[in-house]
C-alpha cells in the first residue's frame, strides 16, 4: 500500500481541498496536578487554603471520578432523584476519607477510585434490597430481560415473552412518527426502545433508574417520560395479546 496516497486520501476532501481536522480534546480529569493538590491539601492546616484548593483543584476530579464509576458499573439503585445528587454524596464521602490517603501506597486516582467504588457497591446493594422488600422492582423475566412496567405476567413462557417484545419493538419503530407526532416524544420513545433492544446485556433496572437513564440521554422531565411510557404500555399489551392469540403480529 502506498502510504503517501493513503495520507492524501485522509487529509483531502472530495473537492481536493485540505480537510480541516478538529484537534482532539484530552479526556483527562485526574492529572498529576490534581495529585499534587491533594498532597498540598493534606499538608496544610489552613482551612481557608484547604477549601480553596479543594474547590479549584480537587472537587471537579472527584465528581468526574464518581460519574464514571456510577455509569461504568451501573450503580443505579439510588435514594436520590438524579445522578448529580448521587455524585455529590460520593464526593462528600471522598472528602471525609481524604485525610486517610497515604501517597506511599499508590496514586490518589487509584486510591479514591477504589473507595468510591466500594462505597457505591454497598450503597447500591442496600437500596436494591429496599426496592425488593417494598415490591417496587420492575418486573423482569428469568433471564434479567428489562421490560420496565410494561410486563406484569411474570409466569409467562420466556420465549413467548421475548418474541412479543421483539414484535413490540418493530411495531413502534415502524409507526413511531404516527404514534408520537412530537419530536421530543419520539426521542423519549426511541431511548426506551433502545433499552428493550439491549435487554439481554443490561443489568436489571428499577423504575427510578430507568427514568434517570432516559434523562441522562435527553433533557426531559419525568412527566414527559411517564406520558410516553403510558402510551407504549397500551401498545405493548395490544401486541402481546395479538401475539398470544395468533402467534403473529402485523408490524
Amino acid at each position: 500500500m502506498d502510504l503517501e496516497n493513503v495520507t492524501e486520501e485522509v487529509l483531502l476532501t472530495k473537492m481536493g481541498t485540505v480537510r480541516k481536522r478538529k484537534p482532539k480534546k484530552a479526556n483527562i480529569y485526574f492529572t498529576q496536578e490534581n495529585e499534587d493538590a491533594i498532597l498540598a491539601y493534606l499538608a496544610s492546616d489552613d482551612k481557608i487554603f484547604r477549601n480553596r484548593i479543594f474547590d479549584e483543584k480537587i472537587n471537579y476530579s472527584f465528581h468526574k471520578l464518581a460519574e464514571n464509576i456510577i455509569h461504568t458499573f451501573k450503580f443505579y439503585y439510588i435514594d436520590v432523584d438524579t445522578i448529580n445528587e448521587l455524585k455529590h454524596e460520593v464526593v462528600a464521602f471522598l472528602l471525609e476519607k481524604l485525610h486517610l490517603y497515604n501517597p506511599n501506597k499508590g496514586k490518589a486516582f487509584s486510591y479514591f477510585g477504589t473507595i468510591a467504588k466500594r462505597y457505591l457497591i454497598v450503597y447500591n446493594e442496600k437500596n436494591y434490597k429496599k426496592v425488593k422488600e417494598k415490591g417496587e422492582l420492575i418486573e423482569v423475566d428469568e433471564d434479567k430481560v428489562i421490560v420496565d412496567s410494561l410486563v406484569r405476567e411474570s409466569n409467562e413462557d420466556f420465549n413467548q415473552l421475548s418474541d412479543s417484545i421483539d414484535y413490540f419493538i418493530k411495531y413502534v419503530d415502524n409507526n413511531l412518527l404516527t404514534i408520537f407526532p412530537r419530536s421530543q416524544d419520539q426521542q423519549i420513545a426511541d431511548v426506551i426502545l433502545e433499552l428493550f433492544r439491549k435487554r439481554e446485556n443490561i443489568e436489571i433496572f428499577n423504575k427510578k433508574a430507568i427514568y434517570i437513564y432516559i434523562r441522562e440521554m435527553i433533557d426531559v422531565d419525568t412527566f414527559q417520560i411517564t406520558k410516553v411510557i403510558k402510551i407504549l404500555k397500551k401498545i405493548y399489551y395490544n401486541v402481546y395479546n395479538e401475539y398470544y392469540e395468533t402467534g403473529y403480529v402485523k408490524v
